[in-house]
């Protein structure tokens, strides 16, 4: 008995984090409900590089890296791929569905060592600056293979120089 009461007492205070969780995920969700959903990418669209094998790491607000943009699937860090493309920069996002960032949107890419959810050595990450609805965004991305982050950013470079 006398352990019984400590461990019921633990799982109230693991049981009411994890609501206080779920609330400000879904605050969070609520207050960013004007967000538009992003493009989807057309079938058939001409590759110019990739795809590039890695995790997609979130979408925050532009120059925030903490304020993780939860509605639209843009939060969940998953497996993902990146190929650029004529109409744009198209993330194969593994079980939240593909998205397209076209050209017009793309305001820059740069690498960074971290956003929310995911730090690496410096410059290990891909940053892709773009414009959804009139919300400034940035989404990250981490190559599987370090020695494939420099194309693809050269990649998205040139085409945006070209747009």
């Amino acid at each position: 008995m006398e352990r019984l009461i400590p461990a019921l007492a633990l799982l109230l205070v693991v049981v009411v984090v994890f609501l206080l969780m779920r609330r400000g995920w879904a605050q969070r969700t609520a207050a960013q409900a004007g967000v538009p959903a992003p493009a989807r990418p057309l079938e058939g669209t001409p590759v110019i590089h990739g795809p590039v094998d890695g995790m997609y790491v979130a979408t925050t607000a532009a120059g925030d890296p903490y304020d993780r943009i939860a509605v639209h699937g843009l939060g969940l860090r998953t497996s993902a791929d990146v190929v650029v493309t004529d109409a744009g920069i198209v993330i194969d996002r593994a079980g939240t569905g593909d998205l397209l960032i076209p050209w017009a949107d793309v305001t820059g890419v740069r690498s960074s060592q971290g956003m929310i959810g995911k730090f690496v050595e410096p410059d290990g990450l891909v940053v892709i600056g773009w414009t959804l609805g009139g919300t400034a965004l940035e989404s990250g991305f981490r190559t599987r293979a370090a020695d494939a982050r420099t194309p693809l950013i050269t990649s998205i470079r040139r085409q945006i120089e070209e747009d």
